[in-house]
């Protein structure tokens, strides 16, 4: 928590990566695809591609891909064709933190990009059978679709209805825990 809420006031002053990509803030979705179990395999990194190209062309906004230098070498060495998405070179941190507090949408195999898409308040689609950030899941703040191109898709269309009505399963941070435990003193 306090790393997300300290990174993203930083981000918000030194980096203006939506103007550099003539992005407009909730129009774009953010995917990121690079574990070994979703690149290495052509067939499940094809679905995913299928599965984004199905959501970029449902929604017809752009879907930024920041693309693992692993996963661009499997996209090529795979022939994986990737039409409609806006495949960038990978960001530094606090570039992606303020492209993921802007998006419409989180499209990931990363287990820290869902707790960050969570805490941001934008609603997320695991590209994963199981995650490890199940208070995600059951806080109704990220979706998990696998590797399924239609089942991307539908958890897109579901999840891109979600409003940030969920409660922050990560806690208040330093601050708020502060201010729970003065509270919690004046109260004995």
């Amino acid at each position: 928590m306090d790393a997300v809420n300290q990174n993203l006031k930083i981000a918000k002053s030194k980096t203006q990566i939506l103007s550099e990509l003539r992005l407009d803030e909730g129009k774009f979705m953010l995917a990121t695809s690079h574990r070994q179990e979703n690149v290495d395999g052509k067939g499940r990194f094809a679905g995913i591609v299928k599965g984004l190209q199905l959501v970029q062309g449902e929604f017809n906004i752009h879907l930024v891909y920041p693309i693992h230098p692993r996963a661009r070498k499997q996209l090529e060495l795979f022939g994986i064709d990737t039409t409609g998405l806006t495949l960038i070179e990978p960001l530094d941190y606090l570039a992606f933190l303020k492209l993921e507090s802007k998006a419409k949408l989180v499209l990931t195999d990363s287990g820290g990009v869902q707790e960050e898409a969570c805490i941001l308040g934008v609603p997320c689609v695991s590209l994963r059978d199981n995650t490890e950030r199940l208070e995600t899941i059951e806080v109704g703040s990220n979706m998990l679709a696998g590797a399924n191109p239609q089942r991307i898709l539908e958890a897109a269309k579901t999840m891109s209805e979600a409003k940030n009505g969920w409660a922050n399963p990560f806690g208040a941070g330093k601050t708020g825990s502060r201010i729970i435990n003065i509270l919690r003193n004046e109260l004995k």
